[in-house]
């Protein structure tokens, strides 16, 4: 077992299921400690159970990530359990899908709430932590849609847009605090969250788009996080990576 986020702490929103659930075994199987954060605790529970049964370390926190009481009780929690706050990666999202006449403000809200609001307090609840553990490491959960324009997703590409606009300012400021603060924007990810959006249709219109022809996994993302969340990417900030099969750069 690659040993190369031993003695960190961490703290992954939407942790419980999907790409979120992927890096916290990833983190946990690399020696860190993680904090499995989700809206539902009974989930986030079941997930750090398993990661603790597979020999990792991990605990469970239940709460909204719109809410900026969320973080910084689980900030606080995980610094003063273990004496450090190392990690943080932002991937909580609420998703729907609808043409532009048909957005009303309560999914505006909830969208923006979820996937832009929540990396604006994580980040203002993680820096603090991070600064007294002399740096740390904020990872942005992006998406290829950050760059691209989607027919029925404009809430959806505006958020993903503005938390890569987030990223970059965020790491102009915490760099001379020795915080790095970088986004992953996937590609296709059929996560149980995805697959309620996307129909046998679709999916072959993407994995046709796609060069590497085939659509991602979660252990992709992971794997990604994972070098951000470590030393090897220690001269790294403010970068998007694309983990997305190519399927931004091409024009099929």
């Amino acid at each position: 077992m690659e040993q190369g986020l031993k003695n960190k702490v961490a703290l992954v929103t939407g942790g419980a299921q999907g790409i979120g659930r992927a890096i916290a075994q990833r983190f946990a199987d690399m020696g860190a400690t993680v904090g499995v954060l989700d809206i539902q605790l009974d989930r986030a529970e079941q997930a750090a159970q398993e990661i603790r049964e597979s020999g990792g370390n991990a605990q469970a926190f239940g709460g909204n990530v719109a809410l900026r009481e969320t973080f910084t009780s689980a900030v606080a929690a995980l610094e003063q359990q273990h004496g450090r706050f190392d990690v943080l990666v932002n991937n909580a999202i609420w998703v729907r899908y609808s043409p532009i006449d048909a957005i009303t403000p309560e999914m505006l809200e909830r969208m923006t709430a979820t996937g832009f609001h929540s990396i604006v307090w994580g980040i203002q609840a993680a820096t603090p932590a991070m600064e007294r553990n002399g740096g740390g490491s904020i990872i942005n959960i992006a998406s290829a849609a950050g760059f691209l324009g989607i027919p029925g997703a404009l809430v959806y590409c505006g958020v993903k847009a503005g938390a890569l606009g987030l990223t970059r300012s965020a790491a102009v400021e915490l760099g001379p605090r020795k915080i790095r603060v970088n986004a992953i924007a996937p590609g296709s990810v059929p996560t149980e969250g995805v697959r309620m959006h996307l129909d046998d249709t679709l999916t072959a219109k993407r994995l046709a788009r796609t060069p590497l022809g085939r659509l991602g996994h979660v252990d992709d993302i992971a794997a990604a996080a994972a070098f951000l969340a470590s030393d090897e990417s220690s001269f790294m900030t403010g970068e998007s990576m694309l983990v997305d099969g190519g399927v931004t750069h091409a024009l099929l």
